[in-house]
């Protein structure tokens, strides 16, 4: 943890008297924290992990490393009570899941019922939205990164592959791009393929063909970085099998979004790891919609379920776009 201060703090330019100054913590403090001698409280952690940019979960799983080897290290069972402890906190997991389930199921079923709806109808019916769900999907997920393409000029360029006068060669890449980034992921779920390391890495480099960098579909040379994305698969692999759809699909893009594995494009691709979870569950595309209040409220709850470390808040609020956007895929066919 002393490294991974020390480091932040010389990355942003900052003395430990300024970074003192900033957090409201004694720059002897400061020193100490970055020479290992004394042990910051979650408190300061939360301060520090703000100020210096460094992703809450990797300093926190560092600062409670430190911890458990302070009290228990040299004892001689510690591997033992380490073993049962992890079996208590699994189970503690499955209770909070279980928790999550009780408290929105009424609005899973809501949801359940919607999607069933949908299934219901025939494949051509189903076939006549689909392009419209896609085209609405491309076109949100570019404009929540900024993209000032309309929805119209976007179709025309991915439909018409028409050229628009005063808009980017990257802002039309972009939606090019994100296009198909979501075919792929179609192509994927044909084949009953599920989120791996390897097609997610290709994923980041269709989002960025033609762009000039040599940094796409490879991870930050960072080791912390790569370790934190091992272990990410791991946990889907264990959990794909075990978790409500949307509570693993919201998850994944909460811990994607948390690591910020690549230099660009992390917000893309947690978004589209969200919804090749959803699609191959049968569910539709999560999209944020376009006007700045729901791009506002997208940011604020994944930034407050950040930082107050409680996923149920970015859970709740996915599992509510969902019932949202169902309904509206209804809409579409019954029209």
């Amino acid at each position: 943890m002393k490294s991974l201060l020390k480091n932040a703090r010389e990355q942003k330019g900052l003395k430990t008297r300024e970074l003192a100054q900033l957090a409201g913590i004694d720059q002897a403090l400061i020193s100490k924290f970055e020479s290992g001698t004394r042990k910051p409280t979650k408190d300061q952690i939360i301060k520090l992990s703000q100020l210096l940019e460094i992703d809450y979960e990797t300093l926190m799983i560092a600062w409670l490393k430190e911890k458990i080897l302070y009290e228990i290290g040299e004892e001689e069972f510690a591997l033992k009570a380490l073993i049962l402890a992890e079996q208590e906190i699994q189970n503690n997991k499955k209770e909070i899941n279980s928790a999550l389930i009780s408290f929105n199921q009424n609005i899973l079923n809501e949801i359940e019922i919607l999607k069933n709806k949908i299934n219901s109808f025939n494949h051509f019916e189903f076939r006549q939205i689909s392009k419209t769900l896609e085209l609405e999907f491309v076109f949100k997920s570019i404009h929540l990164n900024k993209n000032p393409l309309t929805l119209e000029e976007t179709k025309l360029i991915l439909n018409e592959g028409m050229t628009i006068s005063g808009k980017s060669m990257q802002n039309h890449l972009e939606a090019i791009n994100f296009q198909e980034a979501t075919f792929y992921i179609k192509d994927l779920i044909q084949k009953k393929t599920t989120l791996n390391e390897k097609d997610f890495l290709l994923l980041h480099t269709f989002l960025f063909k033609g762009f000039e960098s040599d940094g796409f579909g490879k991870y930050i040379n960072d080791a912390l970085i790569i370790r934190e994305m091992n272990l990410f698969f791991n946990w889907y692999e264990s959990q794909k099998n075990n978790l409500h759809p949307l509570i693993l699909a919201s998850e994944a893009h909460l811990k994607i979004a948390q690591i910020k594995p690549f230099e660009n494009g992390n917000l893309q691709m947690a978004n589209l790891a969200l919804n090749w979870i959803l699609i191959q569950n049968n569910y539709t595309y999560v999209t944020i919609d376009e006007d700045q209040k729901s791009i506002d409220e997208y940011f604020s709850i994944l930034e407050e379920s950040q930082i107050q470390n409680d996923k149920s808040i970015f859970i709740n609020y996915i599992i509510r776009i969902e019932k949202e956007n169902l309904k509206r895929a209804i809409q579409l066919i019954e029209k």
